[in-house]
C-alpha cells in the first residue's frame, strides 16, 4: 500500500497548521516548511477546505487556518477524504474493474477486511496527537 502524495501533502499541511493552531499561516509558508510545490500544495488546500478541515480567507491578509479543533480531526477522516476516489484495487472499481477472477476472488474480501482495520486504527488518532508534545515538529514547523 500507498500513499498517495496529494494525501501526504494533506497531513503535512494539517501538521503545520496545527502547529500554528489560532493564527493565520500563508501557503507559501507551509511549501517552504514542507518543500513541496506551491501550485500542488495548493490544490491540496482547497481540497481541504471543501472538506471542513481547513478555513481559508483570501485578500491580502488571508491564508488558512484549521477548520475545526484538533481534536475533531483524526487522520483516517483526512485518508478517507481524499483517498476514496482512488480504488485500492482494480476489483474496489464500482464496476468491478476488469479483472477476470473478479466473481469468485476471495482476496477482495480479505483486502476489504484489512482497509476496515487500517482505517479504524487511523480513526484512533486525532491531529492534535500528532502535534502535541512534539517539540521536533513545532521546532521545524512553527512560523515566526
Amino acid at each position: 500500500m500507498r500513499l498517495t502524495t496529494r494525501t501526504n501533502l494533506a497531513m503535512r499541511a494539517l501538521m503545520y497548521c496545527g502547529v500554528n493552531s489560532g493564527r493565520i499561516v500563508r501557503k507559501h509558508d507551509i511549501a517552504e516548511a514542507c518543500d513541496v510545490s506551491e501550485n500542488h500544495l495548493a490544490q491540496v488546500i482547497h481540497a481541504l477546505g471543501q472538506k471542513g478541515f481547513l478555513a481559508t480567507r483570501r485578500g491580502r491578509s488571508g491564508g488558512l487556518m484549521l477548520g475545526r479543533p484538533m481534536t475533531q480531526i483524526t487522520v483516517g477522516q483526512v485518508f478517507r477524504a481524499l483517498e476514496a476516489e482512488v480504488p485500492f484495487a482494480e476489483c474496489f472499481m464500482p464496476d468491478g474493474g476488469a479483472c477476470p477472477l473478479r466473481a469468485c476472488c476471495k482476496l477482495k474480501c480479505v483486502m476489504a477486511d484489512a482497509l476496515t482495520a487500517f482505517y479504524a486504527q487511523l480513526d484512533k488518532v486525532t491531529l492534535a496527537d500528532l502535534v502535541a508534545e512534539n517539540d521536533g515538529l513545532h521546532e521545524l514547523l512553527c512560523a515566526a
